[in-house]
């Protein structure tokens, strides 16, 4: 079995006003290559807001993929490339921000104005210097148009968004392995997959609670960081739990990020903030 390094509780974090659990980084790793920030938020929105007032508005990014995992609700998704999609619960927003591209993320209109429960999960994911001034593409995934696996007793759904997982492959092509996998378990219910030693690999449980490999019960808003020793994991749930797995070949460059820009030197960081400044990124205007 795949042995684990570290349990690690999230810490509870203030984006401009939002209450959010981060994960990732922790007082133990800034980050685990090739992943960066992993962001959790769950919420009551309490309705009667206009979608502008809700969320995130524009801003830019570039050198990496914002990628968002809907749970509940719907993210209005628009960038300045011309993207305009709503992907509702159990769906992607596979975001790379290559060159520069400029985003907002709103709970969808109907949610904003009603109000409702609203869940996400945001993880940026690095890529290799050589592709990170290439042009933005974005890619929105139903989760209709996500490939699932079904165990035999139908307790356990994984969808497999990017990588491969029993044979099963995700939509998501990247620059380098990754592997990202979304659980539910049914209460009573087990599996056991095997994830390549290459990838670095971390666990994050939104709620219930998983035994993994055996030994180690992690609970809600928890994060397991596993050892590459081995390239079995075995999760078994008493409770009805939900999770998601993030692996991937570490690129093993030197990473220079600040705020929303992620490059791998000072004078890179300089510059995207010049060209963001100067408009470069493009300009978003919501309706």
């Amino acid at each position: 079995m795949k042995s684990i390094k570290k349990i690690i509780s999230s810490e509870k974090v203030d984006m401009g006003g939002i209450l959010l659990d981060q994960p990732l980084p922790n007082k133990f790793m800034d980050q685990l290559d090739p992943f960066l920030l992993i962001h959790h938020w769950s919420d009551t929105l309490k309705g009667n807001q206009k979608q502008n007032e809700a969320g995130v508005g524009p801003h830019p990014h570039r050198g990496f993929s914002p990628v968002t995992l809907i749970f509940k609700g719907g993210v209005h998704h628009r960038d300045s490339r011309g993207n305009d999609s709503i992907v509702m619960e159990g769906g992607t927003q596979w975001m790379f921000a290559g060159r520069g591209i400029t985003h907002s993320e709103r709970p969808e209109k109907k949610l904003a104005e009603q109000g409702g429960e609203f869940e996400l999960i945001q993880f940026w994911l690095n890529v290799p210097a050589k592709h990170k001034m290439e042009q933005p593409t974005y890619l929105p995934i139903t989760k209709e148009a996500t490939p699932e696996f079904i165990s035999e007793d139908s307790k356990v759904k994984v969808g497999i968004v990017s990588g491969e997982f029993k044979g099963i492959k995700g939509v998501v092509d990247t620059f380098t392995p990754v592997t990202t996998l979304r659980f539910e378990f049914e209460k009573n219910s087990e599996i056991e997959f095997v994830i390549p030693t290459a990838q670095n690999t971390l666990l994050y449980i939104l709620n219930g609670e998983l035994i993994v490999n055996d030994s180690e019960k992690v609970l809600g808003r928890e994060i397991v960081w596993f050892n590459n020793d081995d390239t079995k994991i075995k999760l078994e749930a008493n409770t009805s739990a939900r999770a998601i797995l993030l692996a991937g070949e570490p690129i093993n460059e030197e990473v220079t990020s600040y705020g929303p820009f992620v490059m791998n030197n000072h004078t890179q960081i300089m510059e995207a903030i010049r060209d963001a400044q100067m408009g470069k990124m493009g300009v978003l205007i919501e309706e």
